[in-house]
């Protein structure tokens, strides 16, 4: 089949950026006929190289089926990325419930793109951005009622219910990450650009690195030989993508703009060290006025740090030792911002109930399901370190406040 016929009702732009043609295909991230398009796209040989909107986490989660059974718990929980292991987890929920509702695999164009390029020896580039600074940026763009908005929104990822005609429509109109939290998307500007339109202008300059063979050693390397490139994208992406591809720009700075995380707000760094500061200078006080009063204030302190953090580690499921490392730990580490009681508790966690090879073969599985986080092993441990961080969080503000009055 031509090239023409596969791009009849595709939607699809023909750029040229210097001397090289990149053809633009939208596809639908629920659409067989997606995966049938690019699978015929490529077997026209018409092409030097393959562009897939994924980035190196997103492609290893399409092409490795073990990634989950090789997951280091201890380095996730020490490296604090136990929120984003937790946020791909149920994204992924979401999108199995989907493939089973639809009877396509989300992505399948992805996947199919992955498997025709190797098969034809041709180059392929992953252009899109870390999903993990996306994520982080996307987080630090919202303001505090749409955080809450989206942590509760989460709960949706585990509704029994199918998946409505709405959410299915986003879908088709072409855009993994944004439609998993369509709901939210369609209502916040902050979401939009982040999932959306920075990462058509990151993507847009990746294009460019490699026409202009400027691509930096931190990227990853593009084959700037290829004269004529299939750039396979979400339908959602095509304009601006389109259009950023059209508008020079200097590569280097808009990709290292678009890879560095806001920073936090002053008074977001200078608050957990200032309540610190406030709750020591009040032990101090509390015992330069009355020594009997100086041990009331600590113990207030303990108590109501050690049982809330312990509630959070016991709602998780944690074993008994970890509720008791979750008591212990908090009313030392509220004074360390550096160091959090779920850590310590996660830690204790992973090792007395270390999860065994077949709760990371389940892991998946086990995501769909709200109570399948409380029952496999690695997702507990997840569960553990959250919600000892929460009641830790909510411990601190308790007892700062009882210590307040205590101390007037």
């Amino acid at each position: 089949m031509s090239l023409q016929d596969l791009l009849t009702d595709q939607p699809h732009k023909t750029i040229f950026y210097n001397d090289v043609e990149f053809l633009l295909l939208g596809t639908a991230h629920v659409s067989q006929k997606s995966a049938d398009v690019v699978k015929g796209l490529i077997e026209t040989h018409e092409f030097d190289a393959v562009a897939i909107e994924l980035d190196e986490l997103r492609y290893q989660a399409i092409t490795d089926e073990n990634r989950y059974k090789n997951m280091d718990l201890i380095s996730i929980i020490k490296n604090k990325q136990t929120g984003l292991i937790a946020t791909n987890l149920a994204m992924s929920a979401y999108q199995n419930r989907l493939a089973e509702q639809l009877g396509v695999e989300p992505g399948a164009e992805m996947k199919q793109a992955i498997k025709s390029a190797q098969a034809a020896d041709l180059n392929l580039w992953k252009i899109d951005r870390s999903v993990g600074i996306t994520m982080k940026r996307t987080w630090r763009s919202l303001n505090f009622l749409e955080k809450v908005n989206l942590l509760f929104g989460f709960g949706g990822f585990f509704d029994k219910e199918e998946i409505s005609e709405k959410e299915i429509e986003k879908l088709k109109s072409g855009d993994m990450l944004e439609s998993t939290f369509n709901e939210f998307s369609e209502n916040s500007e902050s979401l939009y650009k982040s999932l959306i339109d920075e990462r058509d202008q990151f993507m847009a300059a990746r294009l460019q690195q490699a026409v202009e063979n400027t691509t930096q050693s931190t990227d990853q390397p593009l084959d700037n030989t290829a004269k004529k490139v299939l750039v396979i994208i979400g339908a959602g992406h095509l304009k601006g993508l389109s259009n950023y591809l059209q508008t020079p720009t200097d590569t280097h700075k808009t990709i290292n703009q678009l890879n560095t995380l806001p920073p936090k707000s002053s008074w977001v760094k200078v608050l957990p060290w200032l309540i610190t500061l406030i709750i020591l200078t009040g032990f101090a006080w509390g015992f330069a006025t009355n020594k009997e009063l100086g041990f009331d204030l600590i113990k207030t302190w303990f108590i109501y740090n050690g049982i809330l953090s312990g509630v959070g580690a016991a709602i998780a499921g944690g074993h008994p030792l970890t509720i008791l490392a979750a008591i212990v730990a908090a009313p030392f580490t509220s004074l360390n911002p550096a160091i959090g009681a779920g850590m310590v508790a996660a830690l204790v966690e992973t090792m007395l109930r270390k999860p065994k090879v077949h709760d990371f073969e389940a892991l998946q599985q086990d995501a769909m399901q709200l109570k399948g986080w409380w029952k496999n092993p690695v997702t507990r441990v997840l569960l553990v370190f959250v919600l000892t961080n929460l009641g830790s969080a909510v411990a601190t503000w308790v007892s700062g406040f009882k210590i307040f009055n205590q101390l007037i």
